[in-house]
């Protein structure tokens, strides 16, 4: 009997499946540090334990999209070892902050399963949830990818599709307890601009680029213990060449974001989610928002802030989304709908 694992492929998972991730990771002030490394993040909030404490935390939390890679990555080897694509997100929330010297581990429950037209493959839908060491959930989220087929004969299943909010609601965002924006200083957290300054269809240009080396990526990729195919194995695509992982591209937009939106403190909830196109190094990525929505809280002096995140790579400034057909245009990278907090 062999004692290695291919992965699991389309016909190896069934609607109600629950999955226990290995292996469960204790992050602590490292992983904060080669994050803001990795990313010129620098939003007030995660970076300081004093401007936290301000805001009526007990300490700086560990960045939002840190914790979301660090359960992301867990699910790797049980979901998207033999991807061919991670296609979306949908429903994330993030239930509470995580602190350093917290140990995340991962579960992740079938929801939903389809075969492609070419019996090739098969697009798998899960819900995955992080929990911390006392098994209080600190994010969850639905995402759906596709699978290879171990044997393209195989009959498929039925299929399944979930039924998917469009968006978080308002009301359903849950903001940390504690948390105040009534003696934010906006002057430490780098620009002026509070929820009331934004207008819903305003788009604003991050102006800034970040090009993606080689060694950036797979150090990422390495951290967050991703070890899908299509971003360690260049054999593995035809054209030889390494995938980045979509994360990393998330990471990079929301980084770039700080220009223009330096206040918009804690990512709360992903309403949605799409890689649009494939990202590799090489590429310079540029990013821009447009606001969707604003949304009040009973926390005090803090208020909720929905943005469509938009990563593009090259030197295109236009802020477009589509062409005429409605099809993503060839340099949109990212098309991300999330929630965060912002002062009043």
């Amino acid at each position: 009997m062999t004692k290695t694992s291919p992965g699991r492929f389309f016909e190896d998972y069934a609607i109600g499946q629950t999955i226990r991730h290995a292996v469960p990771r204790t992050v602590a002030e490292g992983e904060r540090a080669l994050y803001h490394a990795l990313y010129p993040a620098r939003h007030a909030l995660y970076s300081s334990d004093e401007f936290a404490i301000s805001c009526g935390l007990d300490g700086s939390p560990l960045d939002d999209l840190l914790a979301f890679h660090t359960v992301f990555g867990k699910t790797v080897p049980d979901i998207s070892l033999n991807a061919i694509a991670n296609l979306g997100y949908a429903q994330g929330r993030w239930l509470r902050p995580v602190w350093p010297g917290d140990t995340l581990r991962a579960e992740s429950q079938v929801i939903g399963l389809r075969p492609t037209s070419n019996g090739q493959a098969g697009v798998v839908w899960v819900r995955t949830t992080g929990l911390n060491q006392v098994d209080e959930a600190v994010l969850d989220y639905v995402r759906w990818v596709m699978v290879r087929k171990r044997d393209a004969a195989s009959p498929g299943p039925d299929p399944v599709v979930p039924d998917l909010a469009p968006a978080v609601e308002a009301a359903d965002l849950l903001v940390p307890e504690g948390l105040s924006f009534e003696n934010y200083d906006f002057d430490l957290a780098g620009e002026p601009h509070r929820l009331s300054d934004y207008a819903i269809g305003e788009t604003i240009d991050h102006v800034d680029g970040v090009t993606i080396e080689e060694a950036e990526h797979m150090l990422a990729t390495r951290l967050w213990q991703n070890t899908a195919k299509v971003h360690f194995d260049a054999t593995h695509r035809p054209d030889g060449r390494r995938l980045i992982y979509g994360g990393h591209v998330i990471s990079l937009a929301r980084a770039l974001s700080f220009n223009g939106l330096a206040n918009a403190q804690m990512i709360v909830a992903l309403n949605a989610g799409a890689h649009a196109a494939p990202c590799f190094a090489g590429d310079t990525v540029r990013a821009w928002s447009e606001v969707l929505d604003t949304a009040p809280t009973r926390a005090p002096g803090v208020g909720a802030i929905r943005l469509r995140l938009v990563a593009t790579k090259g030197d295109s400034a236009a802020m477009t989304l589509r062409d005429a057909n409605g099809k993503y245009l060839p340099d949109v990278l990212l098309d991300l709908d999330y929630w965060a907090l912002m002062p009043v």
